[in-house]
């Protein structure tokens, strides 16, 4: 068992080995290293096999067309390009976008910057304590204007599954494009897009056991929406990004969304009882609350916090544990989460949070010794403070 743990999955996941041994064979002489936009010999060919190929994988995973989906380096850069290329493309009929103040930062800041230009902003605040996004609310804050609703489908920080099946029936019912952020579900739990009405759907390869730096955008054929040229622009591979494409990522992310097509319905099972597991194991420390909802939520994220130990000190004292405090994208930031605050709880509260988030490599062993480590841990920290 290696030292320290890895309980922190929902920030990135390890590229799988199988993946790894899969992008290897895209980067040396040996292999099919090609540039795929060179059409007049067999190494681009190879390459541009390569990108279809994974393209075709990807779209099984979420249920789309090949087709319908674009590359980008990662799920904030399809965040941005979903929502303001659909913003600049209605922005002379329509100025209305409906968000929820949970959302992931690169949600939250475009939206931001959308709104210093003249577009109107509704950010939902989010049920108080399990961090669901209300239908009511959202058709409260429907306007004639509005064009665009964007939500996350699982919250990166508390776990909670948003209704986004019925709230795609209410954006169709209102003729609203519907932008989805599915980079923390994709795998964790079946999508088919094409029992969905969703228009745009952000995703990402390294939240799945694929390498950072590749993404996705799902654009479907149906809504019509298209980049526009002096925002993005596709290329001949059905891309967004300029110069050559990345064949090894984009094949290992391909690789990473056959296996979790193949494994999804073992693992999703496994990693419901090992966090039921490690939850049972914790919840009868003094002062522990969780966060979000339970049974609602994703099956690899616990969010939990403690009334009297800040992050800090909790973060210190379990030094044989790589957790997290909240997102990784406000790692840095020293204020509590945004995402606590707006589910309603305090300040302080906020303050004293970990988020533990298990994946496909956690092992029995490894939630044993976790929860062990976490009671022993804390037990001698209040000793300590008790004693002087």
């Amino acid at each position: 068992m290696k030292i320290p743990i890895y309980l922190d999955y929902a920030s990135t996941t390890p590229v799988d080995p199988k993946v790894s041994q899969k992008m290897i064979k895209y980067l040396t002489i040996n292999g099919i290293f090609g540039n795929p936009n060179s059409r007049s010999h067999s190494y681009g060919w190879e390459a541009e096999n390569a990108i279809i190929k994974a393209r075709k994988q990807i779209a099984s995973l979420i249920g789309a067309d090949s087709e319908e989906i674009i590359f980008t380096s990662g799920a904030t850069e399809s965040n941005n390009i979903a929502i303001k290329n659909t913003s600049y493309l209605l922005k002379k009929r329509y100025k209305h976008i409906i968000t929820s103040l949970t959302e992931h930062k690169s949600v939250l800041n475009i939206c931001a910057k959308l709104e210093k230009k003249g577009f109107k902003i509704t950010r939902i605040i989010p049920d108080i304590n399990n961090g669901l996004i209300n239908l009511k609310k959202i058709l409260e804050s429907i306007r004639s204007d509005t064009f665009l609703i964007s939500l996350m489908h699982a919250n990166n920080e508390i776990g909670t599954i948003n209704d986004i099946k019925n709230i795609g029936k209410l954006c169709k019912n209102n003729n609203i494009i519907f932008h989805v952020d599915a980079s923390q579900s994709v795998g964790k739990i079946p999508i088919n897009l094409k029992k969905m009405n969703i228009d745009l759907m952000s995703f990402s390869s390294h939240k799945l056991y694929g390498p950072k730096g590749i993404g996705g955008l799902f654009i479907k054929k149906k809504s019509k929406i298209f980049l526009k040229k002096n925002i993005y622009q596709k290329n001949n591979n059905n891309n967004v990004q300029f110069g050559t494409l990345p064949v090894h990522q984009i094949v290992g992310m391909g690789e990473a969304y056959k296996i979790a097509k193949k494994e999804m319905f073992y693992e999703i099972p496994k990693l419901y009882y090992f966090k039921k597991k490690l939850w049972k194991g914790l919840k009868k420390i003094s002062g522990i609350k969780i966060n979000g909802d339970f049974k609602k939520s994703i099956p690899n994220i616990l969010n939990i916090s403690f009334n009297y130990i800040d992050n800090i000190s909790l973060i210190m004292i379990l030094k044989n544990l790589a957790i997290s405090t909240g997102s990784a994208c406000s790692s840095g930031n020293k204020e509590s989460s945004y995402v606590l605050k707006s589910i309603g709880i305090n300040d302080n509260l906020a303050k004293n949070t970990l988020r533990l988030s298990i994946g496909r490599f956690t092992t029995k062993k490894e939630i044993n010794y976790s929860i062990k480590y976490i009671k022993d841990s804390i037990k001698k920290y209040n000793f300590f403070f008790k004693t002087l």
